[in-house]
């Protein structure tokens, strides 16, 4: 990252609109892009400030629109000015007053030492008011050696010199060297896991009297003789070869599935990285991920002659406890009662790896509330920005919120404690 140097008369410009708050539209090719922190100071994180051409709004998650993007520390801008477009991003977060955002910059850009990528997303957290389920488990991911977890860090973003609140920076997820590195070819796939209502899938009904089916004009969505809808992210435009080779093999999996009643180790081997999917179920089961229960936003990683492999993770705003209207509770079996797990469960030899991954891990899951104590501190003074801006905190009584809180820090200690419940149930299970 290029670090500017301001000129004199740039100083002079930024601290005249800090107190005057007089704008006047940005150049085509500006030097720095204007900040007034008057009404939410700085707050020791990076600022994002960003301006769309003719500061129009982000509307969908389609249109991509012509930006710049500046990066402010505090006494004033640490970047050059970057070309890029920006869009909307998420699924039923996209709803919220507060949404997340994606980013595509016109070149590769390091991110506060993240390795360079054009592409990158902002993570709104809104429905969380400790702002840290997201972070704390991808950091939980990369400490068990997942092959691949998303690296984030924390900003307060100005949108068209609006400021709209803490958001995570992360790295977008797709198939690149520093990303999910797998080969970009027609044998080697990065799938999703969906739902109808992400895919845009209708039911047609069947005039014969039988189930009805689900229909799509997307090729690179299908259906597996389970019923579940999965959606290929990479190829790109996946061909027919390529579908049908995916299809088959998911499908082949599951007859394997569906036909025992015992797994013998070995032969599950031969379909998947066991210790992959004993890692990526222990992440989603002790959050009570809601999405993690075969739902949507999750993924896996398949090569032709290879095992299928979870992963990446991604998109815990609905766990611990966040998962409906009610309170989720820290007691009980979750994710194991559906999609493949189901099946997998069956089998007490892989019952037996899930203890004694659990017994050489625990400590691991344990130290997520150290990383909650590490980053409230330094998210304290942010967090009342994001809550002057955005009042829920108290917020119980309509949907996404279902706690209320009288201040930041309560939030985050009410995560701490269902994951302390969460840790001592898990432990007398297992």
């Amino acid at each position: 990252m290029k670090k500017i140097i301001l000129s004199t008369l740039a100083a002079m410009f930024i601290v005249a609109g800090l107190s005057a708050c007089v704008w006047e539209e940005t150049a085509s090719s500006p030097s720095y892009l204007p900040l007034d922190d008057s009404k939410y100071p700085y707050a020791d994180l990076p600022r994002l400030v960003i301006e769309t051409d003719d500061f129009k709004q982000i509307k969908d998650r389609e249109t991509k629109l012509p930006a710049k993007l500046q990066i402010y520390g505090e006494k004033g801008p640490i970047s050059d000015v970057m070309n890029l477009t920006v869009k909307g991003r998420g699924n039923s977060s996209f709803v919220f007053s507060k949404y997340g955002i994606k980013l595509e910059f016109e070149n590769k850009e390091s991110l506060f030492g993240m390795p360079k990528n054009r592409d990158w997303a902002l993570i709104s957290n809104h429905r969380d008011k400790s702002l840290l389920r997201n972070y704390i488990t991808y950091q939980l991911a990369d400490i068990l050696n997942d092959e691949y977890s998303p690296r984030s860090l924390f900003v307060e973003v100005i949108l068209n010199r609006e400021y709209i609140g803490v958001y995570q920076l992360s790295e977008h997820m797709k198939v690149a060297k520093d990303r999910i590195n797998i080969p970009k070819n027609d044998t080697c796939f990065w799938i999703e896991k969906t739902t109808a209502t992400t895919t845009g899938i209708e039911e047609e009904s069947d005039e014969t009297g039988g189930d009805p089916k689900l229909i799509s004009t997307d090729k690179s969505i299908f259906i597996s003789d389970l019923g579940y809808i999965f959606q290929i992210n990479s190829p790109k435009e996946p061909s027919d070869y390529s579908i049908q080779l995916v299809q088959d093999h998911i499908n082949d999996f599951e007859s394997f599935l569906k036909s025992k009643k015992v797994y013998n180790m070995d032969s599950l081997a031969r379909w998947i990285d066991i210790e992959d999917f004993v890692r990526y179920y222990m992440i989603q089961e002790f959050t009570k991920n809601l999405d993690g229960a075969f739902r949507r936003s999750t993924f896996l990683t398949w090569e032709k002659g290879d095992v299928l492999k979870m992963g990446p993770i991604w998109d815990f705003d609905l766990g611990y406890g966040l998962g409906s209207y009610d309170k989720v509770s820290s007691d009980d079996w979750y994710v194991r009662k559906y999609g493949w797990y189901r099946f997998l469960f069956k089998s007490g030899d892989f019952k037996n790896i899930v203890r004694d991954y659990w017994q050489n891990h625990k400590r691991t899951f344990a130290s997520l509330n150290d990383s909650i104590d590490a980053m409230v501190p330094r998210l304290s003074k942010a967090a009342k920005n994001e809550f002057k801006r955005w009042p829920v905190l108290d917020a119980n009584d309509y949907w996404p919120f279902i706690e209320s809180y009288n201040s930041y820090e309560e939030a985050a200690d009410t995560l701490k404690a269902w994951i302390n419940r969460r840790y001592d149930w898990i432990e007398s299970q297992l």
